[in-house]
């Protein structure tokens, strides 16, 4: 049933990355919060570590939309189901406002979600190393695509009362609102290394406290006020919220019946990486959703049934994962069990023989190292063979973000055979029940995913 939802709602964006979003973004998410607002948290693109800092910011999980990984039909239902219950929504943007994947348009791109939202943009503009041109750079993203509404602006890295008021007059000139000013501060400043932000369960008490330092910032420099007026002048919503319960449903597999299987997901700090969903539509299909960390859990959950490796960060903690030799050799019985197992990047290198020399569960024949060259962006890719996760022929739009490499890269039934971009080849492996791959999927674009993975799963009681 298709009903209204009025969710005030602001787009956070920039003329390029390294501009400020994240720091506006999940300063307003908190300092909104601090106002005793519900704040909704939401990511453009496909990244994993930002929602972590949005969930620390409003008490509520981070949650990405992704034209490219999920379809452009569901950004809005993702967005709605995310945004139930909150009084706010702030999205941050990805890169630039108008980049998206590679040669397709605005795809994917901080634009098409806005215009897709029809949300209202703040744009975040570094005023650093200018003064009356910020007028110029503004009035073009303003007017480059008239679809896209620029609500206002708040000027970053401005360094005095002067400049800031070169600033100002420039603006006003152009006839845009400035709805804040930051000023060269260091105090908010998150650590990165070569995957980006370091991810909010590595650093947990300095995260808050990066955090805290955000929304002192925005709440001293912005206009907060103006900023929830121009939330408010949002039109309603008509989509119907994805519900993940109806989206299996939609996929023709009912939840099994009998005891609940017990889905063990690996997570702390090693194992950082996890889209919301996953999580919702494995419950929903029927299963116990049990966490655990493989840097200190030396079992795995009480009657493990299936086994979700997600990415991380493993090359970082391979000494301490290689440490716990009585989770790695757990692990390779119950994938040599035939038990289901689905393995993501970070999980594909921990089902390795070896991880940059250090030894790693073994489940797959295959060798991996840290590398200097970045491996980034969208795959479309087809199922080459029957999985725990899909059938043959299945067709993914997935992404690869890392800096490592597997010898070999496929097993002798691959994972995936990857048709764009570049010539086709063949990468991951199927091997049982097995799926190991270094593609992220979606799976509220596949929701028979979890659907045949719980399926697959040992039930309480039952022989492996």
């Amino acid at each position: 049933m298709v009903s209204t939802l009025r969710i005030p709602r602001l787009v956070v964006a920039a003329p390029s990355s390294g501009s400020g979003k994240t720091t506006v973004a999940t300063g307003l998410m908190a300092a909104f919060t601090g106002r005793g607002l519900t704040v909704s948290p939401h990511k453009a693109g496909p990244d994993y570590i930002d929602p972590g800092y949005h969930a620390l910011a409003t008490g509520r999980p981070g949650r990405n939309l992704d034209a490219c990984l999920c379809g452009t039909g569901l950004l809005g239902p993702l967005f709605a189901h995310g945004a139930a219950g909150a009084d706010l929504a702030v999205v941050e943007g990805v890169m630039g406002l108008y980049d998206g994947a590679a040669g397709q348009g605005d795809l994917a791109s901080t634009a098409q979600l806005a215009k897709a939202l029809r949300a209202p943009v703040v744009l975040v503009v570094d005023g650093s190393s200018q003064s009356r041109s910020v007028a110029a750079l503004v009035h073009g993203f303003a007017s480059w695509d008239p679809e896209v509404r620029i609500g206002g602006v708040i000027l970053n890295k401005v360094g005095s009362d002067r400049h800031e008021e070169l600033l100002r007059d420039a603006l006003d000139e152009a006839g845009v609102d400035v709805l804040g000013v930051l000023r060269r501060t260091p105090q908010a400043a998150t650590p990165s290394r070569h995957l980006g932000l370091v991810p909010v369960a590595e650093r947990e008490p300095d995260a808050v406290a990066a955090v805290a330092a955000m929304a002192e910032q925005i709440r001293a420099g912005c206009d907060l006020d103006a900023l929830w007026a121009l939330a408010r002048s949002a039109p309603p919503l008509t989509e119907a919220p994805w519900d993940p319960a109806g989206a299996l449903a939609g996929a023709g597999t009912p939840p099994p019946a009998g005891p609940r299987p017990v889905v063990a997901v690996a997570g702390g700090a090693a194992f950082t990486f996890s889209y919301a969903e996953h999580a919702e539509l494995l419950t929903a299909a029927g299963a116990e959703v049990v966490p655990f960390d493989p840097l200190r859990d030396e079992r795995l959950p009480e009657s493990t049934g299936a086994l979700v490796i997600g990415g991380g960060f493993p090359e970082v903690y391979a000494p301490e994962l290689s440490a716990n030799a009585a989770l790695r050799a757990e692990v390779a019985a119950f994938a040599a069990a035939g038990a289901p197992v689905a393995a993501e990047c970070a999980g594909l290198l921990y089902l390795a023989r070896e991880l940059d020399g250090a030894p790693m569960c073994g489940v797959l024949d295959a060798a991996a190292r840290m590398t200097e060259r970045l491996t980034l962006g969208y795959r479309d890719a087809v199922a080459v063979g029957d999985s725990v996760l899909a059938p043959a022929g299945t067709r993914v739009s997935g992404h690869e973000f890392h800096r490592t490499s597997l010898e070999p890269g496929a097993g002798a039934d691959p994972a995936w055979g990857v048709v764009r971009p570049g010539p086709p080849r063949t990468e991951g492996f199927v091997q049982g029940g097995v799926h190991a791959s270094y593609l992220h999927v979606h799976w509220a674009a596949l929701p028979s995913a979890a659907a045949r993975l719980v399926a697959r799963a040992v039930r309480p009681g039952a022989a492996r």
